[in-house]
């Protein structure tokens, strides 16, 4: 009994789901797990027993059917950054509604040798499967280190990485958005790039680079942040001190709204006098001051897709080497009118 006397809710069990739907408790466990042909109108009183009772699967039960963990491991690093955690939490989230548990092996400097101990204490823990958050270069490289003897995707990675890659088009993202601000008028863009040892950065500077170079832009030489809103206040500063910029592309959210400040405390008019778009979509960019255009990128379905990817190399098949989710680009008041 509870600590307040009340009795705790017992979870419905197959012998439950079975005798709602009819069936015998092999048949439900078939249905849950996944391991046997069963007729169609079964299946669907089954499902929908399950859906009426709230039934969860166990997670030992679905070991022992399937010979097969169900605790997948993440290989992620130490970061508050919009990015990687959302990857994480859309990873845990997908996983969680297919009843399967998650456990983290954090990683808390971007090093091959950390990524790589990162690995090998998961496979230790006899995880079903693993998923390396990779958006660093150094976990890319180290992908190619690990033992091939379990099964593994990556979210980011780079083209060369030796498992499935899913990653948000980052190229696309920032392509959108520097053709967005060209399409205004401007004759070119410039840019407030992220770290140059982020797979993430170097993409997004190279679809900045090519959007231009293919309208006969005028490239302008990028100036560097580190993510922070501190590196972004640093670079608009630069900017305005070096240049007349009128248009800038700034490789994530929280650097954009550092540049908005140096702007603002220049006298600078954001979209008045210059135009400025970010990257991530973070849940505050709506509320910036004006409010900010960027590149939206669905951590949930990334999560899904992730998810899917790696049950799928579990059971033995072979998903292909890389898998694109499209980015959005979201307009607002930071790229509008003059």
């Amino acid at each position: 009994m509870p600590a307040d006397g009340s009795s705790a809710k017992r979870q419905p069990g197959l012998a439950e789901v079975a005798a709602m739907a009819g069936v015998s408790h092999m048949t439900v466990s078939r249905v849950v797990n996944d391991t046997g042909p069963v007729r169609a109108e079964t299946r669907a009183r089954v499902l929908a027993a399950v859906e009426q009772l709230g039934y969860r699967p166990n997670s030992a039960a679905r070991t022992l059917a399937t010979g097969r963990s169900s605790i997948l491991g993440v290989v992620a690093l130490e970061s508050n950054l919009y990015g990687p955690a959302s990857t994480l939490y859309g990873i845990e989230h997908a996983a969680r509604e297919e009843g399967y548990g998650v456990t983290i092996s954090s990683v808390s400097r971007p090093r091959r040798s950390t990524f790589a101990e990162a690995v090998d204490n998961l496979r230790r823990q006899a995880v079903g499967g693993i998923v390396v958050i990779a958006p660093h270069v150094a976990a890319g490289e180290a992908l190619r280190q690990v033992p091939e003897d379990i099964p593994m995707v990556a979210v980011g990675g780079g083209e060369s990485a030796p498992v499935p890659v899913i990653s948000v088009d980052q190229y696309d993202g920032a392509r959108r958005v520097t053709e967005h601000l060209l399409s205004l008028g401007h004759e070119t863009v410039w840019h407030v790039a992220g770290p140059e040892d982020w797979l993430e950065s170097l993409e997004r500077e190279r679809g900045w680079r090519e959007a231009l170079e293919r309208r006969g832009a005028r490239v302008p030489p990028p100036l560097r942040g580190d993510w922070s809103p501190r590196s972004g206040y640093d670079a608009g500063r630069r900017l305005v001190a070096e240049t007349q910029p009128d248009a800038v592309f700034v490789a994530n959210d929280q650097m954009a709204l550092g540049v908005l400040r140096a702007f603002a405390e220049a006298g600078l008019s954001v979209p008045g006098q210059v135009r400025v778009a970010g990257f991530d979509d973070v849940p505050e960019a709506a509320y910036f001051s004006p409010p900010l255009t960027t590149v939206r990128q669905d951590f949930i379905e990334v999560g899904r897709r992730t998810f899917r990817l790696l049950v799928e190399r579990m059971e033995g098949g072979d998903p292909g080497v890389r898998h694109l989710v499209a980015p959005d680009l979201i307009v607002r008041d930071s790229t509008g009118p003059r």
